[in-house]
């Protein structure tokens, strides 16, 4: 579900392989990123907008083509971020593709539609069993009365921020940062540093593509290059954790112990006033039965960012598994509370009478 890939600095030491560098790739443009192929164009033409309607019909009928099996059919494959045209030919797009992709579709069909930035999420995917932070975008549509979102990812757990709409320039500096990582990954480091002059022309700010730079650098042996990317990326983002990791491995790597103390201390800082990361830290407490260290983390996301329900009940599982039912209870109705959706106060609230009646077995044992 990555939407923007931010490249650590595991990658960054890893050597490049083969003598000679592949061919390099050419860098589309925005118009090519986002040409919708004519048949596709027609087809919604038929099956949103002559039926005619309100927004909102428009936008019901457009999500039922693109998402329905008569339609799309789309499936989720997180390998390669493709255009408009290619996600079209292979019916496959990960959700920064599916974004560009629905964005394109709407306007085509005369709705108001933007890419938006959610920032960091939690994700869950079940062929893992890992929950994880990334950064993800999807769409923002408006109807008769507000603008809908449109995601394609199910598996989010939590969000950070609000989904902030960007400007189409910003939107291709994400795509090309992407093949950027995905050149890099494959090791045509010339189509790497094509993309990534790409991105930040579409947007000298964007910290991700700043990052990923200073990745790429490192892993050619350039360390002051690399360095200067990677200020470059913290003067617009002083608390980017993973700018802040890669930093550390590069001071590690050149023995400056004095800077590498530095930038650990600062991502610590980071870390330590994260509730994403403090809830990372609690799942890897629990996975190991320790359960102290679990609610602690737990509590200090909370204290953190104490409106998102999967905490709480994060909290709840640590309490019953330590044997504490009251303060289970108590959280697992927090989280039924906070929850956002009837699907998601229907699961706590089952869980939750199951627990108290769990509770109410516990106790009558001690009744005398």
């Amino acid at each position: 579900m990555l939407a923007t890939w931010t490249l650590v600095a595991a990658l960054a030491l890893a050597p490049a392989t083969g003598t000679e560098l592949p061919a390099p790739v050419a860098v589309p443009s925005a118009g090519e990123v986002m040409h919708v192929p004519d048949e596709l164009r027609d087809e919604v033409m038929r099956r949103v907008v002559l039926p005619g309607g309100s927004r909102d019909e428009k936008l019901e009928r457009l999500a039922g083509y693109v998402f329905g099996d008569d339609g799309l059919a789309l499936q989720y494959d997180n390998e390669v971020t493709r255009t408009v045209a290619e996600v079209y030919r292979d019916r496959k797009a990960n959700c920064l593709s599916f974004t560009l992709l629905f964005v394109a579709l709407a306007r085509e069909a005369g709705l108001e539609a933007q890419v938006q930035e959610v920032g960091e999420v939690l994700a869950w995917y079940e062929d893992d069993g890992v929950i994880y932070n990334a950064n993800h975008v999807n769409v923002g549509v408006r109807t008769s009365a507000q603008w809908q979102v449109v995601d394609v990812d199910t598996n989010i757990l939590a969000a950070r921020n609000r989904p902030r709409g960007i400007e189409d320039r910003r939107a291709m500096a994400h795509f090309h940062n992407n093949r950027a990582a995905e050149a890099m990954a494959a090791g045509n480091m010339v189509a790497a540093h094509a993309l990534l002059r790409a991105s930040l022309e579409d947007d000298p700010d964007f910290v991700p593509a700043l990052n990923n730079l200073g990745v790429l650098l490192l892993r050619e042996g350039n360390t002051e290059a690399a360095e200067k990317a990677y200020m470059g990326a913290l003067r617009r983002n002083g608390e980017h954790a993973a700018t802040l990791s890669n930093l550390v491995a590069l001071y590690k790597r050149t023995g400056d112990v004095r800077q590498q103390q530095r930038y650990e201390w600062r991502l610590d800082k980071v870390q330590r006033t994260d509730p994403f990361h403090q809830f990372m830290l609690a799942l890897e407490c629990e996975n190991r039965s320790d359960y102290d260290c679990a609610i602690a983390h737990y509590r200090r996301a909370i204290q953190l960012q104490g409106e998102q329900h999967q905490f709480h009940f994060g909290l709840a599982r640590v309490y019953f598994l330590a044997g504490d039912l009251s303060r289970a209870q108590r959280e697992l109705g927090r989280a039924y509370t906070l929850g956002g959706t009837e699907q998601v106060r229907s699961v706590y609230r089952q869980k939750l009478e199951s627990l108290r009646r769990w509770h109410e077995q516990a106790s009558s044992q001690f009744d005398p």
